[in-house]
């Protein structure tokens, strides 16, 4: 992606189902799951590069013994300063206690992270804040190990007000406003009540003490219940993982399935992550052994062993996220990569159009990295409509062409090449606008010697959000070149709404897209949408969030997909540049033929899924308009 944007966040679990000896008989050492943790981890590197955090919990252990270790990191690799700060703990107590090494029963008393139950976390922070205090595993400590709670997500709520009232209602106090923070206290809310009730309930019935109690209430707890009532209100998009101090474990997946969470279990280990090859690779096992959690589902662990799926809030219309399918997740996942050379085939035949079908005057190229794999599927596609014309050729000229002229016409194909090349990263360490600007134009570098003056130049990308990549470097570089025609294709459609469901991707005025309709707005005397549609945002922000309707639609209806990618590629094309520029867009249409699964297109449409995105679209609108910064959510 040529805009960079944060995004996501990652979770991984491990939940090892065998006594701690049986790894270290079997695998050679009794960190077998931190271990795994840490290839969970490193191969979602992808997901998170702003913080990373673990949890473990030992299982079996007297009063007085540690049993949660938790480490957290905001460095800049945050993975592996996390599990370099293990490391050094362990290895100090090697040296201490070499004699040790091989004693499991010593370790679980004395070391650090080794444990029955991990939880992993890497992140993005999508509110801009990289404060350690920020970084997953968020921790809710008791000294009654069923009350201890420890939290980890892949989600944004839009309703974290609502939810931070609710806790104030009740007569907490939370420390802060932030949705992870006002989640953990929801559930912990529960979870207290709910020992609390059991409690009550065996003093009645048996007079016993809470020592006594302690582990029967362990056995009794229901978490279905907990997380029944904790989620009620929630509307976001959400992969929520949860341990409780004393081995019960937890993943919940929103009701419309915004959030991905892949799970795998056999006889000695339940693991969970939030993409599904990773949990191939790391446990070397076959694709139809991993399954994607059920959307309103809860994947509940015992500490007992047992494992179930249930039902937790009723599913609504599926739209997991098409983003993940586009460019978040890894393109290793078998369907995502069909999926991504699909968009790529889908939108050849706009391509095309743009070069009245000349492939043999047309370069094929993409914006490294992860726009590689579409741009296969857009060479497929020309190869065939080349192969196409081949045949046509032959058939019609087979009585007169000489056998040197049938080999001319196989030879021909489609003319790709690796133009763009992305440098290390250059620091913008000149204050003043001008010599940022031209560092910025540096970032991406070309290869020289390819084009021709009379090529056009045809180059894929994930998607284009703000654009400013693209006009300060990009097209900059390519029009060295001196192609007849730079033409740029997204294999996304036009992002012209925010997300607030866990990408970095909250204020209007961001958008390329946005500030085209407001030029095309301006040039054709109809600004005045602009207040209207001000007006209606303001008329619902008193409704209930199942009222609201989104009214920044009335701003695109004025105009089609091709007017808006045409005042794009004006708006992109500084005055310096000598290539025509031209932006050709995925269609809605064809994204959903692409990702036939992943409906979720919220950011394309304004078709949100659940009341509460709604809201925070009008609200983001409403801050456009007042010149406000603050985000909508």
């Amino acid at each position: 992606m040529s805009d960079a944007i944060k995004h996501e966040c990652g979770i991984a679990m491990v939940r090892l189902l065998k006594p701690l000896q049986y790894y270290k008989d079997k695998y050679g050492s009794a960190f077998y799951g931190l271990n795994k943790m840490y290839l969970l981890m490193e191969k979602q590197h992808n997901r998170g590069q702003d913080g990373a955090g673990i949890a473990s919990i030992k299982f079996n252990v007297a009063p007085g013994t540690r049993y949660i270790s938790r480490v957290r990191s905001n460095a800049d690799q945050p993975i592996q300063d996390v599990f370099a700060q293990i490391n050094n703990r362990l290895n100090d107590l090697n040296e201490q206690f070499p004699e040790k090494i091989d004693d499991v029963n010593w370790q679980v008393k004395n070391a650090p992270y080794i444990g029955n139950l991990y939880l992993g976390h890497v992140r993005y922070g999508t509110f801009g804040k990289n404060s350690i205090e920020a970084v997953h595993p968020f921790l809710r400590q008791s000294n009654w190990m069923h009350k201890s709670l420890i939290v980890a997500g892949n989600f944004n709520m839009t309703n974290s007000k609502r939810l931070f009232n609710d806790l104030v209602e009740i007569g907490q106090h939370p420390k802060e406003m932030t949705d992870t923070v006002t989640v953990m206290e929801k559930i912990g809310h529960f979870i207290d009540d709910e020992v609390a009730k059991l409690y009550q309930k065996l003093k009645k019935e048996k007079n016993i003490s809470k020592k006594n109690a302690s582990p029967i209430i362990e056995k009794r707890i229901n978490i279905k219940k907990i997380l029944k009532k904790s989620a009620k209100n929630w509307d976001g998009g959400y992969a929520m993982a949860g341990l409780l101090g004393h081995g019960d474990a937890f993943v919940l997946r929103d009701p419309a399935g915004i959030r991905p969470a892949f799970y795998y279990k056999d006889d000695e280990v339940v693991v969970v992550a939030s993409e599904r090859p990773v949990i191939q690779t790391v446990f070397n096992v076959a694709m139809d052994a991993v399954k994607e959690l059920e959307p309103g589902h809860a994947l509940i662990m015992k500490r007992n062993g047992k494992v179930s799926i249930d039902e937790i809030r009723k599913a609504l219309p599926q739209k997991s996220c098409s983003f993940e399918r586009i460019y978040f997740s890894r393109g290793s996942d078998a369907d995502i990569y069909t999926e991504r050379k699909s968009l790529g085939k889908l939108v050849f035949p706009k391509v095309l159009e743009k070069i009245n079908n000349d492939l043999r005057n047309t370069v094929f190229s993409y914006i490294p990295n992860t726009a590689e794999t579409s741009f296969y599927g857009m060479f497929e596609a020309a190869e065939d409509f080349l192969n196409q014309q081949k045949t046509t050729a032959i058939l019609d000229g087979q009585r007169n062409l000489s056998a040197e002229k049938v080999k001319e016409i196989l030879a021909e194909r489609p003319r790709i090449e690796k133009l763009a090349i992305k440098d290390a990263k250059l620091r913008t360490f000149i204050a003043d606008d001008n010599s940022r600007d031209d560092l910025v134009a540096h970032v991406y570098d070309v290869t020289y010697g390819i084009v021709k003056p009379d090529d056009n130049l045809v180059i894929i990308d994930d998607s284009i959000v703000r654009g400013t990549t693209l006009k300060m470097s990009i097209i900059k570089i390519l029009d060295r070149l001196k192609p007849k025609k730079i033409i740029i294709v997204s294999s996304a459609p036009q992002i012209r709404y925010p997300d607030c469901y866990g990408i970095d991707m909250a204020r209007m005025g961001d958008f390329i897209a946005f500030r085209a309709v407001l030029e095309l707005l301006k040039e054709t005397n109809n600004y005045n949408l602009v207040e209207e549609v001000y007006t209606k945002c303001k008329a619902q922000q008193q409704s209930e969030d199942s009222e609201i309707e989104n009214a920044v639609k009335e701003i695109y209806n004025a105009f089609s997909d091709e007017q808006i990618s045409d005042k794009i590629a004006q708006m992109l094309k500084t005055e310096e540049i000598t290539s025509e520029v031209e932006i050709i867009y995925q269609s809605v249409e064809n994204l959903h033929k692409a990702c036939p699964n992943h409906l979720g297109d919220w950011y394309f449409t304004g078709d949100y899924p659940t009341p509460g995105g709604n809201r925070v679209v009008n609200d983001s609108f409403i801050n456009f308009y007042e010149g406000s910064n603050k985000r909508a959510y």
